[in-house]
């Protein structure tokens, strides 16, 4: 199993998530974060940490969010490791808890 982070963190990018992760399983793209399915040991840390509460544990994740497993799996192939607590973007606040942000995501 895996954690997934989800539609939410999209143009808001908390990175409180990252700091607590024993394995370095976050990735960052340029406006989200994803998980690596492979690296993540399913320790639960990461996702209360989330202020967007964007991150939800494989078996937990809401139907209307399933795709984020894939896309998950798919960008933490190709973007870099974030390993360190970084300030969100600065337009986080009002873009938290919006939906159908999904075409906003900047692979």
């Amino acid at each position: 199993m895996t954690f997934v982070v989800t539609e939410n963190c999209i143009k808001c990018k908390y990175t409180d998530c990252v700091e607590v992760c024993p394995v370095d399983c976050f990735h960052e793209g340029p406006n989200f974060l994803v998980i690596d399915p492979e690296e993540c040991i399913d320790c639960t840390l990461c996702e209360p940490e989330c202020p967007a509460q964007a991150i939800f544990s494989e078996d937990d994740l809401p139907e209307e969010q399933s795709e984020f497993l894939e896309i998950n799996e798919e960008l933490s192939k190709g973007w870099p490791v974030i390993s360190e607590q970084k300030d969100p973007l600065p337009d986080a606040e009002e873009w938290d808890g919006k939906t159908e942000k999904t075409p906003l995501l900047e692979r």
